[in-house]
C-alpha cells in the first residue's frame, strides 16, 4: 500500500506478548497527518529498521529504555524526508536519520534529526554505517580487543551485527569462527564474507564442532544470542578472554527463569579464574565518544571492499510485523529494513 499525503498509518502495538509476540500484539492504525509546530519538522519515512531490541520494549516492564505504551507505534530508526520544516536547520526535502518509529509520517523536533549528506545508499545509515555497524565497531574493539592470531567466535554471523564483526575482527588480523542458523547463511559467512569456519547452531554435535573449530580456545566472543550457543563456548574460554554482550535475543521471548540447577556460582568461579572480562553495553551511550571515528573507518572499509553487508528487504509498513516476528526467529538473512516507500 503507497502513502497518503492526508493519512498516517501507524503501526501500534495493541497488547503486550507472553511469550513470543503473535500478530496480535500489532494493530494497523490510520489518523491524520500531524503539522509541526515552532522548533518541529514533519517527516516521511521511507527506510525503517528492524531490530531485536525491540522485544524487550513490548514488555510492560522498563530495562534500559522505557516500554511502548498501548495504543502508540512501535519505536524504531528511520531513514525519513522532511515534508515541512518550522525549525531553521532542515528545509522540505532534506534527508534525515530519525526515530521515527513504525509509521508513514512523524513530527520530531530538529535538535534529535541527523542530516544524511552523501550516502550512496541511505539504508545503510540503518545498518552497516548506523547503530548495527557502531554496535559492532565499538563491541569488538573496545571490549574485545581483538590481537592478531587470537580466536574470535562471533554469534549470529550472517546478521546485521554479527557479520560486520567478523569482518572488522579479520581485518585486525583474528581468526574468526562464525555461528549462523542454517548451511546457507554459513556458506555466506564464509564464502562472501570472509570468515575463517562457520557453524550450524541446529546441529546435533554442534558443541563438539565448535571445539573442533577452535583447537587453541576462544579469546573474544562477541555474545549476541545466549543459551545453548554460549553453553557450548564457555568451556573453551581461554584465560583472559574477553566476552563484549550486546544481546540475548534467545532470551528475549522467556516470561519466567528456566527450571534448571543455579549455575551461577560455577560461571563467577570461571570469570575469577581466567580472568574473563564480560561487558555489557548499549551502544546509545556511546556515540558521543565514538561514532566519528567508527564513520571515518567504516566509510574507508566500504570504500575499499573490505566490509560487506547483506540486507533482508521487506517492501511495505504493513508487512513491519511479519517481518519482525521472522526476525525473532531467525528467519531473516542479514539486516532488516523496511522499505516504508519508493523515494
Amino acid at each position: 500500500m503507497s502513502q497518503s499525503p492526508t493519512v498516517n498509518r501507524r503501526v501500534v502495538l495493541h497488547s503486550r506478548p507472553l511469550g513470543a509476540p503473535t500478530h496480535e500484539n500489532f494493530r494497523l492504525h490510520e489518523s491524520a497527518v500531524p503539522s509541526p509546530d515552532d522548533g518541529e519538522v514533519l517527516l516521511r519515512t521511507l527506510w525503517l529498521s528492524l531490530d531485536p531490541y525491540m522485544r524487550t520494549r513490548m514488555n510492560h516492564t522498563a530495562s534500559y529504555a522505557p516500554s511502548v505504551a498501548l495504543g502508540e507505534p512501535m519505536v524504531g530508526a528511520t531513514v525519513s524526508r522532511v515534508v515541512d520544516s518550522k525549525h531553521a536547520q532542515f528545509k522540505a526535502g532534506d534527508l534525515v536519520l530519525a526515530q521515527a518509529g513504525w509509521q508513514d509520517y512523524a513530527l520530531a523536533h530538529g535538535a534529535s534529526l541527523t542530516a544524511l549528506d552523501g550516502i550512496a545508499e541511505p539504508s545503510h545509515a540503518l545498518s552497516v554505517l548506523g547503530m548495527t555497524g557502531f554496535t559492532a565497531y565499538w563491541g569488538l574493539l573496545e571490549i574485545g580487543k581483538p590481537q592478531p592470531g587470537e580466536t574470535v567466535v562471533v554469534a549470529s554471523a550472517s546478521g546485521a551485527v554479527g557479520a560486520v564483526v567478523g569482518q572488522i575482527a579479520r581485518l585486525k588480523g583474528a581468526r574468526v569462527v562464525g555461528i549462523a542458523g542454517d548451511a546457507d547463511k554459513c556458506r555466506y559467512v564464509t564464502q562472501a564474507l570472509g570468515f575463517d569456519v562457520c557453524l550450524d547452531r541446529r546441529a546435533p554435535d554442534f558443541a563438539a564442532q565448535l571445539a573442533q573449530a577452535c583447537p587453541a580456545g576462544i579469546d573474544v566472543y562477541f555474545e549476541n544470542v545466549g543459551g545453548a550457543v554460549f553453553d557450548a563456548v564457555q568451556p573453551l574460554l581461554n584465560t583472559g578472554a574477553r566476552i563484549p554482550l550486546c544481546g540475548l535475543i534467545s532470551q528475549y521471548n522467556a516470561d519466567s527463569a528456566p527450571p534448571t540447577p543455579d549455575m551461577l556460582p560455577g560461571f563467577l568461579q570461571m570469570l575469577l579464574f581466567k580472568r574473563i572480562r564480560l561487558q555489557g553495553f548499549i551502544i546509545g551511550d556511546h556515540y558521543a565518544s565514538g561514532f566519528d571515528a567508527f564513520q571515518r573507518d567504516m566509510r574507508n572499509w566500504i570504500a575499499g571492499g573490505k566490509v560487506k553487508l547483506q540486507e533482508d528487504i521487506v517492501d511495505g509498513l504493513e508487512r513491519a510485523p511479519e517481518a519482525f516476528l521472522g526476525l525473532l526467529a531467525g528467519r531473516n538473512f542479514g539486516k532488516v529494513v523496511v522499505r516504508v516507500a519508493h523515494d
